[in-house]
């Protein structure tokens, strides 16, 4: 464990290694070897370390650092606090087990070469580290940008599919489009003085200029984050990249937009409006619904867990949401609670949703198969990994003892006990929205179950599946890791909720304390009115589990007998007797209707082969991006009438200006 002093140091020398490897692998880019037996085995050992520094900067002072490294008078500053320490502690575990899979996931002729791809990987990390330590608008953007460009690159990975590039390009839209929100807040927050932090957090908005900062933020960060509306590039982008990718980019870097989001709420700006807080809960709630719905209807497992990725990140929002109503009423005990729910979702995201796309990467290699519609029975001849997916399915349907249960138990918990809150229509509102979470969080539930089901159980659907194999060592020692966490996080809340508590401290001047929480029983208000026996529940597990077990093996006939499932009666069950994805996601395409844009194909009564064929669409498409592309080309058409390319036109625009300049200025 480094000293607190060199906490900061350590983290740089991190940084340092990633560039070092990515570099590494430029030198030789076809060298697979090297790449997956040296470089990112070494990536996971820094990774390691980063996270070590990062918990023990957690309990230390804040350190800060000046890299002359930018422009002239614009040096990097850098700064190691509790909110930056906790979402490097996030990046550095979870990146060490997605790095392990990786090592034995990437392979030749699959696009890009292996030595570039570990150059985009490592820059990918190195620059989210940055953006964490940042403590500069100059050095923010630009270790924004840099994470921007590299994930794209690793996004477009198999470049030669032209829907891929096409995915590349939307994302990298939409990125740069929050990019300028994120800019111009930072324009308004550093008023007159530098651009660093420090002087933002003195400098007093006037309460308009504040809410026009607010809403900038909101829609800078929203974008990178996947929030409603702004969430149409994530199902698409996600799809296309290789799937260590997706697992860090759903894993840490939607994580980077939340730690840009609560910086500039609790940290830069001094005041927090109760109705900011409205918006960020409307916006959480409408993207927890719309994600979870939309990917309970997926046919593809990578875009089903893109979708509910939107969910995930909506479930933050609401935290957030509604960490600043409490806080501007000066509720700052239910302020922590909500804080806190909010930071716990977001690592227990990164661990449950990392190893799940992580398992669809190695079915993936395993089948070259991504539709749910061709898959299926998958347990018998990918065992490792279908135990460990079912440990991250678990996980985020939110069954206890493992972590997503206790994140939305806390988030659950906030809404609850919520006092009279003195506006008559907050009152009104709490209760929907809490009615709406427990929603969400019953069709996650739904969501895991088709598609674990339809993945893993039952028989094979296409006859090349009995060919399938299960996951290398370095993939199951990366799948490993990232289980373990989902488990250490749902049994050890306590010893979490201790260092989330430096954070909610910082940012709020409050934390749970001690007084909430002991070793074996959460109870994060008082323990007479709700608490949560995490150990105590695995107990309980183990023991009806070991009681079955012997009462079957023991008592009854003693040795394992195998048979057929229950057939209802009818010996010739086939794989197409199984209920498909499309089949399972029915029910909820009838109830939500108004949700999808559906196209329906009906066969007629002369075609030889019917088929039925519904194809589901998002609204966003038509009612907002389509309509805006459109006015995007018109605009163009006009630009380009003034690009004649001939210079007699150019001289004759100058002349013109000339003129006007000289009629109006004085």
């Amino acid at each position: 464990m480094p000293a607190p002093g060199s906490a900061l140091q350590l983290i740089l020398g991190v940084i340092l290694l990633w560039l070092a490897l990515g570099l590494a692998g430029v030198f030789y880019p076809r060298n697979l070897h090297l790449v997956s037996r040296v470089l990112f085995p070494a990536g996971a050992l820094g990774a390691l370390a980063l996270a070590a520094a990062a918990l023990n900067a957690l309990g230390g002072a804040t350190q800060s650092l000046v890299l002359p490294l930018g422009l002239p008078d614009l040096p990097f500053h850098l700064r190691l606090d509790p909110l930056s320490a906790f979402f490097l502690l996030l990046l550095g575990t979870v990146t060490a087990g997605i790095s392990v899979f990786a090592a034995g996931y990437f392979r030749r002729g699959e696009g890009t070469p292996p030595g570039l791809q570990c150059l985009y990987y490592h820059v990918f990390i190195a620059s989210m580290a940055l953006v964490l330590l940042a403590d500069d608008a100059y050095g923010f953007m630009v270790f924004w940008e840099t994470m921007a460009l590299s994930s794209y690159f690793l996004v477009t990975s198999d470049h030669t599919k032209a829907e891929i590039r096409r995915a590349g390009f939307l994302y990298l839209l939409i990125a740069h489009v929050g990019a300028i929100g994120i800019l111009l807040c930072f324009g308004l927050l550093h008023g007159t003085g530098d651009y660093t932090f420090d002087n933002m957090r003195s400098v007093q908005l006037a309460p308009l200029w504040a809410t026009v900062a607010f809403a900038l933020a909101l829609f800078g960060f929203g974008a990178k984050a996947g929030m409603l509306p702004l969430h149409v590039w994530l199902p698409e982008a996600h799809p296309a990249a290789p799937s260590p990718v997706s697992a860090l980019m759903s894993a840490v870097m939607l994580k980077t937009a939340i730690y840009g989001l609560l910086r500039v709420l609790f940290d830069l700006l001094h005041t927090q409006v109760w109705w900011w807080g409205v918006v960020i809960l409307v916006l959480g709630l409408a993207s927890a619904l719309y994600g979870v719905v939309f990917s309970a209807v997926q046919s593809d497992m990578k875009r089903l867990l893109a979708y509910s990725s939107i969910e995930n990140i909506g479930f933050i929002l609401v935290g957030a949401g509604l960490t600043v109503i409490f806080q501007s009423f000066g509720m700052r005990a239910l302020a922590a609670l909500a804080l806190t729910a909010t930071l716990y979702h977001c690592i227990n995201h990164a661990y449950f949703k990392s190893l799940l796309f992580l398992a669809t990467g190695s079915v993936l290699h395993a089948t070259h198969e991504r539709a749910l519609g061709k898959l299926g029975g998958l347990i018998h001849r990918m065992p490792w990994v279908a135990w460990l997916a079912l440990v991250g399915t678990l996980a985020i349907a939110g069954l206890p003892p493992l972590n997503g249960f206790v994140s939305e138990w806390l988030l659950l918990q906030a809404f609850l006990f919520t006092p009279n809150l003195p506006h008559p229509y907050l009152n009104m509102l709490i209760p929907v929205a809490a009615a709406a979470v427990a929603l969400a969080a019953a069709l996650a539930g739904y969501v895991m179950v088709k598609f674990y089901g339809v993945v893993f159980l039952g028989q094979p659907r296409e006859e090349h599946l009995n060919q399938a194999h299960d996951a290398g060592i370095w993939e199951r020692a990366g799948l490993i890791w990232l289980a373990a966490g989902c488990f250490a996080l749902g049994v050890a809340p306590v010893w979490v909720i201790g260092v989330i508590d430096s954070v909610t401290g910082q940012l709020l001047g409050k934390t749970l304390g001690a007084d909430a929480t002991s070793w074996m029983f959460l109870a994060p208000i008082s323990p007479d009115r709700a608490s949560y026996a995490p150990f105590l529940f695995l107990l309980v597990i183990l023991a009806v589990w070991l009681a079955t077990w012997l009462a079957v093996r023991r008592f009854y006939h003693g040795r394992v007998r195998r048979a057929p499932p229950w057939d209802c009666g009818f010996p010739a069950q086939t794989a197409r007797m199984q209920d498909t994805a499309e089949g399972f996601g029915q029910p909820i395409r009838q109830v939500f209707e108004p949700f999808f844009r559906m196209k329906r194909e009906l066969p007629t009564q002369f075609d030889a082969a019917p088929r039925y064929r519904v194809t589901v669409e998002d609204h966003f498409w038509y009612w907002l991006y389509l309509p805006l592309a459109k006015v995007t080309e018109a605009l163009t058409r006009v630009v380009t009438l003034l690009q004649r390319g001939r210079i007699s036109v150019y001289l004759m625009y100058s002349f013109v200006t000339l003129l006007v300049l000289l009629l109006f200025v004085r």
